[in-house]
């Protein structure tokens, strides 16, 4: 039991990890290139009721709790519900952006971004609460270091990101379609009415006209 926290720290790291990839295949799977990441939130909202909602009340109901809400844990429950919920849109908004933008493989710069801001501004905020609230402790040199490398992590995440290939030139691939990409390929019996007879040879139509 002392190590429970643990296992569900490494489930959320699982989860997120693998969030970024399945949100932006399902805006991808879409096939609206405009609209296809505002259908996608939609059932982000769908699994967020199943999850969210629906799992809560039965947990609630087999432990047997009390039905009573205090404002306080309202209030700050549904503001880190509406933080979140701008977070997975914006997260959308930023894949689309980076494919529109040629970005080699969005999830991966995407997500790596948020994961290496996200620490940071999380710490920031709670020790500013914290201090707010009264609560003076020291912040050891080694904590202050992992915030400047996770800071220097996202830097170097946007600096260095990899960027897709241009696009082909045009007719390049419809000529390498055609099997004349790299020369011209005949089939054997055009090759061997070629050696018995003069002639000439129509690219178009890969075939050999006997004069």
């Amino acid at each position: 039991m002392g190590h429970q926290w643990l296992l569900f720290a490494l489930m959320t790291v699982v989860s997120w990890g693998v969030y970024g990839i399945l949100l932006h295949k399902g805006q991808v799977l879409m096939g609206d290139p405009l609209n296809g990441r505002y259908k996608a939130f939609l059932f982000v909202g769908v699994a967020y009721f199943v999850v969210a909602i629906l799992g809560p009340l039965l947990m609630l109901k087999s432990a047997g709790a009390t039905w009573k809400f205090t404002a306080g844990g309202v209030n700050w429950s549904f503001w880190a519900g509406v933080v979140g919920a701008i977070g997975a849109f914006t997260t959308l908004l930023a894949l689309g952006a980076a494919l529109k933008g040629k970005v080699a493989n969005p999830p991966a710069v995407v997500m790596s971004i948020v994961f290496a801001g996200a620490p940071v501004v999380n710490a920031l905020v709670s020790i500013g609460l914290d201090r707010l609230a009264g609560r003076q402790y020291s912040l050891p040199l080694p904590f202050m270091a992992g915030i400047v490398m996770a800071a220097a992590g996202g830097f170097m995440v946007v600096k260095f990101k990899p960027t897709a290939p241009p696009d082909p030139k045009p007719g390049a691939a419809a000529r390498a379609a055609a099997g004349f990409g790299g020369g011209l390929i005949l089939p054997p019996s055009v090759l061997a009415a070629a050696s018995v007879a003069p002639g000439s040879v129509d690219v178009t139509t890969r075939t050999y006209r006997i004069s």
